[in-house]
């Protein structure tokens, strides 16, 4: 089990399963949307995801037509991203997490639209787009 909560604490939630693979996402949208060269996330199962406080405290901006970028409206913390489906798709923000992760980063996705400005020296795989 995981546990998670935004920077200011009025949200809380818990996953009762395990993460899905780690991405580090660099297309604009996620650079934007968290103020930095690339996003960190897992997919987690939405059966699995349990809000435990701060349900008045969320906020939620379409950022792309199906696309739902949720945060916490007191300290601006983006905390998860849904997809309504089908299949209804949560991609976790993993540095909202309380919990130690277990686990690496799988890949690096939408590569071809890096921050110019980061260099990036892993040797985690790197995809032009998000691999099928």
């Amino acid at each position: 089990m995981y546990q998670g909560s935004c920077l200011c604490k009025s949200v809380r939630y818990e996953i009762l399963g395990e993460l899905g693979p780690i991405n580090y996402c660099h297309c604009s949208r996620c650079r934007k949307a968290n103020g930095t060269a690339f996003l960190a996330a897992a997919q987690i199962n939405p059966k699995e995801f349990k809000l435990i406080a701060g349900q008045d405290s969320l906020g939620d901006y379409e950022s792309s037509p199906g696309v739902h970028r949720v945060f916490c409206k007191n300290c601006g913390s983006p905390l998860f991203s849904r997809r309504p489906g089908p299949p209804e798709v949560i991609r976790l923000r993993l540095g909202t997490l309380d919990t130690k992760v277990k686990g690496m980063a799988a890949a690096h996705i939408f590569f071809a639209d890096k921050a110019e400005w980061f260099e990036v020296r892993d040797d985690v795989p790197k995809y032009a787009q998000r691999p099928e």
